[in-house]
């Protein structure tokens, strides 16, 4: 006897067909983790790239800072007379413009060296001041701007590298007009450049340093920290990657620790606030300690801020800065 098979169940028949269980959620979840991903880094190499591009700017604008344009003379500010002059820094490289304020036949003669970010006016210091006050002394006078502040044809600031040949340039000009006797007269960068030209055995008699700025990458990162705040590192190596390639000069270039420690063949009167935040004011104290000439001078000013000392205090650096052109004078 033939035995039948038992039928396969069929539509309609009580048998429960089980359906295959979907697997887009599974799939949808995936898929979103994978867009958060992407999502993520691109974003996290957009804000690398952002924060590499604020280092380069940040290095382009040391190199050429913005610098208003001059909009008085010696004449219009202080009745002073005075003449256009043009003169080549000492290596050549470039033509440095300035006034010569003459004082009658005198000899002797104040270079004025301003900081950085302004021109030969530098109004926050007053400039003009100064030179009024060295005119009635018998003084003549040289303001220039450094080439990071020409408004034809700028080059870039180098933490005076190149604005120490300027500097320099300016120093022998000065003596083809017959002076013998040679001051310098420095404000914050403008002071730094002085040490950096003694540093070149450039010969002076003398030189005022106020609120002296060393670019060092200490200095470099506070003066950032103002304005943003940012971990030392990797902002310190992203600089020194940028700023060869902006201004063409490295920031170990600058002699800054030198400067510092080198005891100078004439008199330095070094002044400083304690409440300045661009440049500490043991720069200055560390200038000083290296000097052993009798007339060097240190004059720290409690509570003064950055190149303000002349007008927070003004009788008493009057007094101050002429009893020490005095005994240089003395002595030359």
């Amino acid at each position: 006897m033939t035995s039948l098979s038992t039928p396969l169940p069929y539509a309609g028949s009580d048998t429960v067909i089980s359906t295959p269980v979907s697997s887009y959620p599974h799939s949808a979840s995936f898929k979103l983790s994978r867009i958060a991903l992407n999502l993520f880094v691109a974003l996290s190499c957009l804000m690398a790239g952002l924060f590499v591009a604020f280092h380069a700017y940040a290095a382009y604008l040391f190199s050429y800072p913005p610098i208003a344009s001059i909009g008085s003379n010696p004449m219009l500010a202080k009745s002073l007379a005075y003449s256009d002059v043009v003169f080549a820094s000492a290596d050549g490289a470039s033509q440095v413009e300035g006034w010569w304020i003459p004082a009658g036949d005198s000899r002797k003669t104040v270079v004025l060296s301003h900081g950085y970010g302004t021109n030969r006016e530098e109004p926050w210091v007053p400039m003009y001041d100064l030179a009024g006050f060295l005119n009635g002394l018998q003084y003549n006078v040289l303001m220039f701007d450094y080439g990071y502040a020409n408004p034809l044809n700028p080059s870039p600031a180098t933490g005076g590298i190149s604005e120490s040949q300027q500097l320099r340039g300016a120093l022998q000009y000065a003596r083809s007009q017959g002076s013998d006797e040679l001051i310098v007269w420095g404000f914050s960068m403008g002071a730094g450049t002085a040490l950096q030209a003694a540093l070149q055995s450039e010969p002076v008699d003398a030189m005022i340093l106020d609120s002296t700025f060393l670019p060092d990458e200490n200095t470099v990162y506070a003066n950032i920290n103002h304005y943003i705040r940012l971990p030392q590192y990797p902002t310190i190596s992203l600089l020194r990657l940028f700023l060869p390639l902006m201004g063409g000069v490295a920031l170990d270039d600058v002699p800054a620790a030198e400067a510092q420690a080198t005891d100078y063949a004439f008199p330095i009167f070094l002044i400083h606030g304690t409440e300045d935040d661009k440049a500490p004011y043991s720069i200055a104290e560390n200038v000083a300690r290296a000097q052993t000439n009798d007339l060097s001078r240190l004059w720290i000013v409690p509570g003064a801020i950055h190149e303000m000392i002349y007008r927070t205090h003004t009788e008493e650096y009057v007094a101050r800065t002429a009893a020490f052109l005095e005994s240089v004078r003395k002595l030359a």
